[in-house]
């Protein structure tokens, strides 16, 4: 596996599962699609939401002069604002997801896009195997 690619395996069910290499830094870093464009996000269960740095918001097709960052959120680093928007989907391997809520970061103020617990608890469920994260839809 290459770290942050997501493997898919699809049951005869339907039901896939991703499986995500640990990144040589220790964390889940993925690589997902968001609205059509590849970004490194990292898989952050202590995110409550997913949210996007300036370039990759950039990226994805979102313009920042129409954005308003007014939200307030807590991070590691203090307090920073944010902006509201929708993408039109998210997408980690054959795991995808229409018309999701997202965060935008003020420019430089987030470093790496997170994936946060409101695309994971739209799983139904995900489990740590040593070096390996596998999502369950």
């Amino acid at each position: 596996l290459i770290p942050g690619s997501p493997v898919s395996m699809v049951s005869s069910e339907g039901n896939a599962r991703v499986m995500v290499e640990r990144s040589a830094n220790g964390h889940f870093e993925v690589i997902a699609d968001v609205n059509g464009q590849a970004l490194r996000m990292l898989i952050d269960t202590g995110a409550s939401s997913i949210v996007l740095s300036d370039d990759d918001a950039k990226r994805a097709g979102f313009d920042p002069s129409t954005l308003r960052f007014q939200i307030p959120v807590a991070t590691a680093n203090g307090t920073a604002m944010v902006a509201r928007a929708r993408a039109q989907e998210v997408r980690i391997g054959a795991i995808a997801r229409s018309d999701v809520p997202v965060y935008i970061a003020q420019p430089g103020r987030l470093g790496q896009s997170l994936l946060g617990m409101s695309f994971i608890n739209t799983l139904s469920g995900f489990e740590l195997r040593g070096d390996r994260i596998v999502l369950q839809d």
